[in-house]
């Protein structure tokens, strides 16, 4: 299925150079396709990974049941709807939202993996302490690795959220009754409301100018190597300073 290309060496070598060690608790978020060939697909770059952190580091991806994102008819932008996923079956076989690298990850034999919506799944030292979600990451000096992906596909971030965000904002962000009917949350992740998507970036550019950020290429793929603990406590600045602002939106509209 794989032709020749990018093999674990290689993989494993690009990674130390990026600056993942030995023993690091690391959370990844990634693209396969953005290194270009891999020779033996995502298993190579999941074996690549576990050489470098070793077993008494930890590798977490996320391994939420949902598919990836939906293409949105006309009828629902106009109604709100920002982004739509499936929630799929926890056991489903099939590929999810989260990228075919985390997928492979979370269905070794080796590997633990959470329950619930926002599931996480873990291999090595700290791995059970690990899997319900990236809210430990940054406390527990964890660093996040994006191969070939963006800010925007950073979970831990939602952890600046956790008391920053007020209820009026909240519940701007819940689907109106005339929705949550079509898209009940037993079948559907559906976006809707304001969006913290140009805050993330602008967090994201200030980490990159301060040299929080170590980038490095893997392949074809641009990959960023960073401390959890650092971009989100930017991000959790933003929303205790002005959170209205962070959303885009004005306190004085509500």
């Amino acid at each position: 299925m794989y032709e020749q290309g990018l093999t674990q060496e290689a993989i494993a070598s690009g990674l130390r150079d990026l600056g993942v060690q030995r023993g690091m608790l690391l959370a990844v978020h990634s693209s396969l396709s953005s290194l270009g060939c891999v020779e033996g697909g995502p298993g190579t770059v999941i074996k690549a990974l576990m050489e470098v952190v070793g077993p008494e580091g930890t590798l977490v991806m996320p391994a939420q049941p949902v598919s990836p994102p939906l293409p949105l008819t006309r009828e629902e932008t106009a109604r709100g709807i920002a982004w739509k996923l499936r929630v799929l079956d926890p056991d489903a076989p099939g590929r999810t939202g989260m990228g075919v690298i985390a997928d492979a990850f979370r269905r070794r034999a080796d590997v633990i993996c959470g329950q619930g919506r926002h599931r996480t799944c873990a291999w090595g030292r700290h791995a059970e302490r690990h899997t319900g979600g990236f809210g430990a990451l940054p406390a527990d000096g964890g660093r996040v690795l994006l191969i070939g992906v963006g800010i925007q596909r950073c979970s831990c971030m939602h952890v600046a959220e956790t008391g920053n965000i007020p209820e009026e904002i909240r519940a701007m962000l819940r689907l109106p009754e005339s929705l949550a009917g079509d898209y009940p949350e037993s079948e559907w992740a559906v976006g809707y409301g304001p969006s913290v998507a140009a805050t993330w970036e602008a967090v994201w550019e200030k980490a990159l100018a301060a040299g929080d950020v170590y980038t490095a290429q893997i392949g074809e793929a641009t990959c960023h190597l960073f401390a959890a603990q650092a971009v989100v406590q930017r991000y959790a600045q933003c929303l205790r300073a002005d959170p209205y602002a962070a959303f885009g939106i004005s306190a004085f509209g509500l």
